[in-house]
């Protein structure tokens, strides 16, 4: 199955119900060429992670700083949402892992600032595979099912969250313990999750980094060849990538600015604006009508090769093989960075002035439609 780990995390911060193999990566266009023809699945597969330069660092730096005020709030605003919906004990289960940082947070801020008894899990969901049910059934196991609240950092077009909601509907029905549905995230740009402090486009500095600010713990993988019936979803631990870790102290520093907000404005620690449902459906039917435009401008025959806001678009340039980003202001501070990743790898920058999001990124077709094989699905 896999022993219960805590990757560069003091223990009591998270535990990653993960189990570590051991994979030779590929490089950017191999992964994108396997999946795009079929041969593969994306799970199956992992890339390298190098330690970032001291460039793109300085972006990071700047960022944060820019952002620590509103990142503080909305940290502190759903922890309060979190805490108004599970009076009782609360357990997060973070999607790993660009919901790993995010739930580390939470559940200091949960049990500093309103006094709750709160563990937190990191687990696995993969596009097109699930959540990983094994995983879910630890958490049962250890914790009463009732308290769980799903988090991850943001939603980009709903596509993990629509898979989390499959899991625990299908599947995940026969595990003997009812899961409660919702997901909460710092930003929602689709509608798709429950608990949420807004649904802003903006840039949560975690989506900058990869590992080194996620425990060193890489993207999940579920291949046959390292991860049986009873395992866990598999990851790497980065291991190499210690002397260049920021997971701990970006976690303090997003702790102490989040308290710091909460003792400057107590209204937060009462915050009880949950999303509502008529503005979640106008999220959706806009994600949705973005997507449909897209693909019609574009000629994009995958609707997952559309990755909308800052967070989405990052991550695609950080790891994925983009033919185009799109931004809709290249004087905003916010998107400096991507165009700086662009700019890296040989990617056009495009201007819409009339765009939905502060930034998309297309991934590039590298192979004829006609070569496609129907198999297994994409990077969400």
């Amino acid at each position: 199955m896999g022993g219960d780990f805590h990757g560069s995390y003091a223990p009591e911060d998270v535990t990653f119900l993960l189990k570590v193999v051991e994979l030779a990566p590929l490089g950017i266009e191999e992964r994108e060429l396997r999946v795009q023809s079929g041969e593969s699945h994306y799970s199956e597969m992992i890339g390298p992670e190098a330690p970032p330069d001291p460039d793109y660092l300085s972006f990071f730096a700047e960022a944060l700083e820019r952002n620590l005020g509103r990142l503080a709030s909305d940290l502190v605003k759903t922890a309060s949402l979190i805490a108004l919906l599970r009076p009782g004990p609360v357990t997060l289960v973070s999607i790993a892992r660009s919901g790993t940082p995010v739930g580390v947070v939470l559940g200091r801020l949960l049990r500093a600032l309103f006094a709750r008894d709160c563990v937190h899990f990191s687990i696995s969901v993969v596009r097109d595979r699930g959540a990983d049910l094994n995983a879910l059934r630890r958490v049962a196991s250890l914790r009463p099912p009732e308290s769980v609240v799903f988090v991850d950092g943001w939603t980009g077009k709903g596509v993990i969250a629509r898979e989390l909601r499959r899991s625990l509907a299908g599947p995940g029905a026969a595990l003997g313990a009812a899961f409660p549905r919702e997901l909460a995230v710092l930003s929602d740009l689709c509608g798709e999750a429950e608990l949420s402090a807004g649904s802003d486009d903006w840039l949560i500095p975690t989506c900058l980094l990869n590992g080194t600010v996620s425990g060193l713990v890489s993207r999940t993988i579920l291949n046959r060849d390292l991860t049986g019936p009873g395992d866990f979803h598999g990851c790497l631990y980065y291991g190499g990538l210690e002397p260049h870790d920021l997971s701990r102290p970006l976690a303090d520093r997003m702790t102490a600015a989040a308290a710091a907000a909460a003792r400057r404005d107590p209204r937060l620690l009462a915050w009880c604006e949950f999303p509502r449902e008529a503005e979640r459906a106008r999220a959706r039917e806009g994600s949705r009508a973005f997507l449909d435009s897209v693909r019609r401008r574009y000629g994009i025959s995958d609707p997952n090769h559309v990755k909308p806001g800052l967070g989405e678009a990052t991550r695609a340039l950080l790891r994925r093989s983009p033919g185009l980003l799109a931004v809709r202001d290249p004087g905003d501070p916010d998107v400096r960075h991507a165009i700086l990743l662009a700019g890296r790898r040989g990617v056009p920058v495009e201007v819409d002035t009339a765009l939905a999001y502060r930034a998309v990124a297309l991934i590039r077709r590298v192979l004829p439609e006609a070569a496609r094989r129907p198999a297994g699905g994409e990077a969400a």
